[in-house]
């Protein structure tokens, strides 16, 4: 059984492709929302200008980076903090859950405390 070595270079071309098509999609949504937008983050109201205008990010209010409507309705402009934040808070969501299915975990059956009043009294 042989196997082909990966074809390195060819790869090499994808991933760069690919990094090349996501900044040019990321450059033109991100100018239409700083035309469309006043530069103050919608979180903490934090204000910026062309001096820290890059710490100013494009959130997707749905998380799909590839849906970006004209009207500027999938975006908003958050600090990179509070876009950081935004992140992790959806990741937390998604661990809320030990059975991944999103339910709510089962509420604790038993009351650890239940013979505390007895032992207390002793």
């Amino acid at each position: 059984m042989s196997h082909k070595p990966p074809n390195n270079a060819k790869l090499d071309q994808i991933v760069a492709q690919s990094r090349k098509a996501a900044e040019a999609r990321g450059h033109g949504y991100r100018e239409q929302a700083l035309k469309m937008y006043p530069w103050v983050c919608g979180r903490c109201g934090r204000e910026f200008t062309r001096v820290n205008l890059i710490e100013l990010t494009v959130h997707h209010r749905n998380h799909d980076h590839d849906c970006n409507p004209a009207d500027g309705s999938n975006w908003e402009l958050l600090c990179v903090y509070c876009h950081d934040n935004e992140h992790s808070r959806l990741l937390d969501h998604g661990y809320g859950s030990l059975t991944g299915d999103g339910a709510a975990p089962a509420a604790a059956s038993q009351n650890p405390f239940a013979a505390l009043a007895g032992l207390l009294k002793k």
